[in-house]
């Protein structure tokens, strides 16, 4: 039986093209910014994003940590939305490296302006943590890979300055948001202090994020990755697949999208299944079954057991992601599969 991986866009394989750069790939001791293809993935990432500089990481996760530990001090607190990654899906790291504690603020993974004025809290004061960091991620993963708005992001990061506060972007997928949206990486990194990417998902190289700012920011990050574990060394190997990536896989993102409105409009409606279409902006579709249909571990494991992979994101929640080694072809039999198990309970 030939299997239908949608648990994640980070399931994809290498391909021959991407193989071969990362064979020949020019490579050198990156603990001393001597990997000329580290350098230069860093160089164009920066130069795409609209940043002085950039590091090459192993994972968004690191990414993420790096970002909370360069613009927080220990006890302060942050701002983002619910259900964000950093928040459920980092293993409790931002407490443990960091010693920060989060605010959850909105629903479905976006909020506004309004919302961090409201859960603001100043330095200096006697009870609560000073509120010195807003994190937005998009798109949003258990959001159902919704693109933030952009101009409620300039709006938090304009707010955010006012406050004397921090910006970051979790752009782990802005890859997709660019997509989706039409606009560009820099316009959507533009409001933010330090962003995020990454290249392991959308991308569909093996490894490696990037995490990008200004010039000084980039130096205390450097420091921060070390701290956590992650001093480089060959890596233009690793860095070469996300060069390879940009020149091959950036602008076929909309099949991937096409492919989860495809899946998602066939599941939609059905009985037993709550799904809002209008989260569906990316590869990324987000489903509930409803009380007295089969509980999400069913779903998955009737699923498994047709050739399909989807991934249970809470009791009742099932998630399923598109990616580039999932054709459209595939993606309506996935779709055909997952509904017969729903519709016979």
């Amino acid at each position: 039986m030939t299997r239908i991986d949608l648990r994640s866009d980070t399931v994809t394989l290498p391909s021959a093209g991407m193989r071969q750069a990362m064979a020949s790939a020019p490579v050198g001791d990156d603990q001393y910014g001597e990997d000329p293809s580290v350098n230069r993935l860093q160089e164009r990432v920066g130069e795409l994003l609209g940043k002085e500089a950039a590091l090459f990481v192993p994972s968004g996760t690191m990414a993420n940590q790096i970002g909370l530990k360069i613009l927080t001090r220990p006890g302060d607190e942050v701002v983002l939305g619910d259900e964000a990654h950093i928040v459920w899906h980092e293993a409790g790291a931002g407490a443990a490296n960091s010693g920060v504690q989060f605010a959850v603020v909105g629903r479905g993974g976006l909020f506004t302006a309004a919302d961090l004025r409201t859960a603001y809290k100043p330095p200096g004061h006697i009870v609560f943590p000073p509120t010195t960091l807003v994190a937005i991620e998009s798109t949003h993963n258990r959001g159902g890979g919704v693109v933030f708005p952009q101009n409620d992001a300039v709006a938090i990061c304009d707010a955010a300055r006012e406050l004397g506060m921090a910006s970051y972007l979790d752009g782990a997928r802005l890859f997709n948001a660019a997509a989706a949206s039409g606009r560009s990486l820099a316009e959507l990194a533009a409001p933010f202090d330090v962003v995020s990417v990454a290249l392991s998902k959308g991308l569909g190289c093996p490894v490696g994020s990037l995490i990008a700012g200004r010039r000084d920011a980039i130096a205390r990050a450097v420091r921060a990755r070390r701290m956590l574990g992650g001093a480089m060394r060959q890596s233009g190997i690793l860095a070469a697949a996300g060069l390879w990536a940009l020149d091959n896989n950036l602008a076929r993102l909309a099949e991937d999208h096409a492919n989860a409105w495809l899946l998602a409009e066939r599941l939609a409606g059905m009985r037993g299944v709550s799904l809002d279409l209008k989260t569906v902006q990316s590869n990324i579709v987000i489903f509930r079954m409803e009380e007295g249909a089969p509980d999400a571990a069913t779903i998955v494991s009737r699923a498994q057991e047709r050739g399909v992979l989807v991934s249970a994101f809470g009791p009742r929640t099932v998630r399923a992601v598109t990616h580039l080694n999932v054709g459209r072809e595939q993606c309506r039999q996935a779709a055909d599969l997952v509904a017969q198990v729903i519709e016979r309970g």
